[in-house]
C-alpha cells in the first residue's frame, strides 16, 4: 500500500509540472496561430465515453456511440459560411488542416489521376509531404513578395501543361504573412485557356474561418470557384485538441465512396476511427458564437492586429501586414524575444499573429521589451557535438 501511495504522489507531482509548464507557455506566446480563449468545461462528462465517429458522418453505420449529428451540423455551418451549393455539400470534421489538404488532393487526384498539381512556394509545408504521400506529379509557382501567388508564372506554367488536368492548391492565409491566394482570378485564368479538367482545393486553414468578414471580401469560397475548402478548428475558434474541417461537393465525394460492411456504412474519410469529442467541442463553440460571435473575434482582432504594427513602427520596427489580416510580420528578433514570446521565425522575418485571445496590453509588454533589447541578432550556425559522450 505504502508503494502504491508513493507512485500516486510521484505521478501527482508529474501532472502539477507539467500543468505548471504549459501555463507558463499557454500565457506567452504570440507567434502561433492558437486561440487559447475557450472553456468546454461543461463537456467534461463526455469523457467518459469512447467516443468514435468512424465512418460517413452523413450515413447510419453500427456503432452508436459517436457525434456525427454535431459533426453534421458544423459541417452545415461552415457550408452555408463558406457559400456552397446547399444541395451539393458534404464534409467531416478530420485531425487538422494537413489531413483536410490531404483529403483535397485526393479526392482531386481520384477525379483527374493524370493532373499536376500547383502550388505556391508560400504554400503549408503538409502540402509536399501529401503530394508525395499521394504520388502526383506536381509544380511549384512563385510567390510574390507579400507572399500570394505569382499569377503570371501560374499562368505561363499551365500553358506549358495545358495537355494536362489541373489541380490547384490555393492558399487562404500563408503560414508566415497571411497572403491569400484569389481562386477567382485562378478560375479566370483557367478558363481563359479553356482547361475544362481541373479542380480547385482551397487551404483555409487559418483566415478562412473569418474570411466571410473581411471587407471588401476576397474571393475564396464555392461561389468564388472553390471545389473543396479546408479550415483549422484549433486555429481561430480554439479547442484543447488539435482539429480540422473539410468541406467539398457531395457530388465528387459520391464518385470515390465505398460501402464498408464491417462499419455498415460508406468509407469517406483519410482515417477509419475519427475523434468523436472533437465534434463536439466545434459544435458547442459554434451554437455559443454564431455568425456574429465569429465577426466580433475577428474585428477585435483586427484592431489589436492594426495597434500591434502601429506600436512597432512607432519604435522603429518595419513592421507590415496584408490587407484585412491579423498576422503583423516584422523583421527576425533577437533570440531572448523570439524564445519569451514563442515567435515563428522563417528566414529574415518573424510574425505576431493577433488571435482573438490576444490583448493591447500583452502587445504593450512585447513592445517594451523590444524597445528595452539590446541583445544582438545572431545569425544561427550549425553546429554539431562530436564527442562521444
Amino acid at each position: 500500500m505504502a508503494e502504491l501511495n508513493d507512485t500516486s504522489i510521484k505521478i501527482q507531482q508529474k501532472l502539477d509540472a507539467l500543468k505548471k509548464q504549459l501555463t507558463s507557455a499557454r500565457d506567452s506566446f504570440l507567434g502561433y496561430p492558437v486561440s487559447k480563449d475557450f472553456d468546454y468545461s461543461v463537456l467534461n462528462e463526455f469523457l467518459k465515453f469512447p467516443i468514435n465517429n468512424l465512418g460517413d458522418p452523413f450515413e447510419h453505420g453500427t456503432y452508436r456511440v459517436q457525434t456525427h449529428e454535431m459533426e453534421r451540423e458544423v459541417i452545415a455551418f461552415f457550408a452555408k459560411l463558406f457559400r456552397a451549393n446547399p444541395k451539393d455539400f458534404w464534409g467531416y470534421v478530420t485531425n487538422g488542416g494537413s489531413e483536410s489538404n490531404l483529403y483535397g488532393l485526393y479526392l482531386a487526384r481520384e477525379l483527374f489521376p493524370k493532373a499536376i498539381v500547383y502550388y505556391s512556394e508560400s504554400t503549408h509545408y503538409s502540402v509536399r509531404k501529401n503530394i508525395h504521400l499521394l504520388n502526383i506529379p506536381s509544380i511549384v509557382i512563385k510567390s510574390q513578395p507579400s507572399g500570394e501567388m505569382d499569377y503570371e508564372d501560374f499562368k505561363n506554367t499551365v500553358r506549358m501543361n495545358r495537355h494536362k488536368p489541373v489541380i490547384v492548391l490555393a492558399t487562404f492565409g500563408t503560414t508566415m504573412k497571411e497572403a491569400k491566394d484569389d481562386i477567382s482570378k485562378i478560375k479566370g485564368i483557367l478558363g481563359d485557356m479553356a482547361i475544362q479538367d481541373h479542380y480547385i482545393h482551397c487551404d483555409a486553414a487559418l483566415a478562412g474561418t473569418f474570411g466571410p468578414f473581411m471587407q471588401p471580401k476576397l474571393a475564396f469560397d464555392f461561389m468564388d470557384g472553390a471545389d473543396s475548402i479546408s479550415i483549422s478548428g484549433h486555429k481561430f475558434v480554439g479547442s484543447p485538441i488539435p482539429t480540422g474541417v473539410l468541406i467539398a461537393k457531395r457530388s465528387n465525394r459520391d464518385r470515390i465512396a465505398k460501402g464498408i460492411s464491417y462499419i455498415g456504412s460508406l468509407d469517406t474519410t483519410i482515417t477509419g476511427s475519427r475523434n468523436g469529442h472533437s465534434p463536439l467541442f466545434l459544435w458547442y463553440a459554434l451554437k455559443q458564437l454564431g455568425t456574429e460571435g465569429l465577426r466580433d473575434r475577428y474585428l477585435h482582432s483586427l484592431e489589436v492586429a492594426e495597434y500591434c504594427e502601429t506600436q512597432l513602427k512607432s519604435i522603429g520596427v518595419d513592421a507590415w501586414r496584408n490587407p484585412n489580416a491579423i498576422t503583423v510580420v516584422l523583421p527576425k528578433t533577437p533570440k531572448s524575444i523570439k524564445n519569451k514570446w514563442q515567435l515563428a521565425t522563417e528566414g529574415d522575418v518573424a510574425h505576431i499573429i493577433c488571435m482573438p485571445n490576444v490583448t493591447k496590453t500583452q502587445i504593450d509588454e512585447f513592445i517594451n521589451d523590444m524597445k528595452n533589447c539590446s541583445e544582438p541578432i545572431i545569425e544561427d550556425e550549425f553546429s554539431y557535438d562530436f564527442s562521444l559522450s
